[in-house]
């Protein structure tokens, strides 16, 4: 039986956005179960540690079968090489990340692969992303997982959504990475031929 995931970001003991990660999660359980019962991961979540990030990682189906809470640590990523799919699907957030990491595979010397489905980029192997034009933060409108993070900042008007060909990659200037682990604002790349490779 397929399993699903949230990562949620404890920083000093507060669960973060956990609004939008139970949200996720019992729509996704009413997707994939048929179960409409709603559940509250704050209720399951002992031993939040209280100092420090941490990444708290629940795993359930159709109850909620393991938390488990490590440090979290950033992986470094400074540069992305484009990789093409238009068969991936990654719209819930599974523990079967195999398309993924085949596509990760493809990174070469970059440190992560920018996904292109459809001709359109998508998200990165670990984060959803937002590309900046003339002071206007765009993200994908057909994201592979539509990140918790990504939907607070869609609400707070923080970013817009629009199609983003691959082909006009060249023409924004910055791209932010974010995640339920990384804050946006936290890690952002100027868009030039040797940061971000279209092949």
């Amino acid at each position: 039986m397929c399993r699903f995931i949230e990562t949620i970001q404890v920083r000093d003991g507060e669960l973060r956005n956990l609004t939008h990660h139970n949200r996720r999660m019992n729509e996704t359980r009413k997707a994939v179960f048929g179960v409409s019962e709603q559940l509250d991961i704050r209720r399951y979540a002992e031993g939040c540690p209280v100092h420090g990030i941490h990444k708290c990682r629940v795993v359930y189906d159709r109850e909620i079968c393991e938390v488990a809470f490590s440090p979290y640590i950033m992986r470094p990523v400074h540069s992305l090489r484009l990789a093409y799919s238009d068969t991936v699907d990654y719209h819930y957030k599974s523990t079967d990340r195999k398309e993924l990491e085949a596509l990760y595979s493809l990174r070469g010397n970059q440190d992560d692969v920018l996904i292109v489905r459809d001709h359109l980029l998508t998200d990165t192997s670990i984060a959803n992303v937002a590309l900046e034009k003339e002071g206007v933060w765009y993200t994908p409108a057909t994201p592979l997982l539509k990140g918790t993070k990504r939907a607070w900042l869609l609400e707070q008007g923080l970013l817009a959504e629009c199609n983003i060909p691959a082909d006009d990659i060249y023409s924004y200037s910055r791209i932010a990475l974010f995640n339920a682990m990384i804050d946006f604002g936290f890690l952002f790349l100027d868009i030039n031929r040797d940061t971000v490779i279209h092949i």
